[in-house]
């Protein structure tokens, strides 16, 4: 945290760690991918200074899941061995809420580094979150969405996500707007191939995907559906790795 005063930095290390175990929230994360010659690029941002859930660090966009999500009409679906992937593993996710994780994806993409993906044409948001992609003509999609894996923070955390980390083509983008995303969750939007971002300063989870995501383009550089895709969670203080 460079450039902080101590008790800012004390203060931001506190607020990462909590008193006991709280459920985690649903939230869907983007790997954005585009094709370089032999490399593949992944798109990364860093995070403001400020935030108190990994500042600095880079990642990828992604967020929470918000109700709005829910009720998102689309132009096509996930492709049904991604919904099984989504909805496979700990918990109860149903086909409802596995499509509300992903469109939660596509839409913190676009608030976080201004892309849209979908496909042209008229589109009725019905929801504040969700009027970009009316005011641009895009139909949010998730036929191109793949699921790399799963990760649920561990116990003990003031915030903890149970993320689906998923990947997309660039093609898949409809609108890239020159100024990036409305908010400031990343300061830094860059395209990395995928040797470089394992070496960025990240999360160690991050990286670990990062990993997952290299072994799946080696062997299926398409990224056909319903690939392996693992989950990385605790399991009484032991870091689990469970295929889905």
């Amino acid at each position: 945290m460079e450039g902080l005063p101590k008790s800012e930095v004390d203060r931001l290390e506190a607020n990462a760690l909590g008193p006991g175990p709280l459920r985690p929230r649903d939230a869907g994360t983007l790997m954005l991918l585009d094709r370089s010659g032999d490399d593949v690029r992944v798109l990364m941002g860093r995070r403001h200074m400020r935030h108190a859930f990994m500042p600095g660090k880079f990642v990828f966009p992604g967020g929470r899941t918000d109700p709005s999500d829910s009720r998102i009409v689309v132009a096509s679906g996930l492709h049904p061995h991604e919904e099984q992937k989504l909805t496979a593993g700990t918990g109860r996710t149903s086909l409802t809420r596995a499509r509300a994780i992903a469109l939660s994806a596509v839409r913190e993409t676009f608030e976080e580094a201004g892309l849209l993906i979908g496909e042209r044409g008229p589109f009725v948001a019905g929801k504040a979150e969700w009027q970009a992609f009316a005011d641009h003509g895009v139909r949010p999609a998730l036929a191109g969405l793949r699921m790399i894996a799963r990760a649920i923070t561990p116990p003990g955390r003031v915030r903890r996500f149970d993320t689906r980390f998923l990947a997309a083509w660039r093609e898949d983008v409809a609108v890239e707007l020159p100024g990036g995303g409305p908010t400031d969750e990343l300061e830094e939007l860059v395209w990395l191939p995928i040797a470089e971002a394992k070496q960025a300063d990240a999360p160690e989870i991050t990286r670990t995907v990062l990993v997952e995501l290299e072994k799946r383009l080696g062997a299926d550089p398409a990224l056909s559906p319903g690939g392996p895709a693992p989950c990385y969670r605790m399991v009484r203080k032991t870091f689990m790795r469970e295929m889905l």
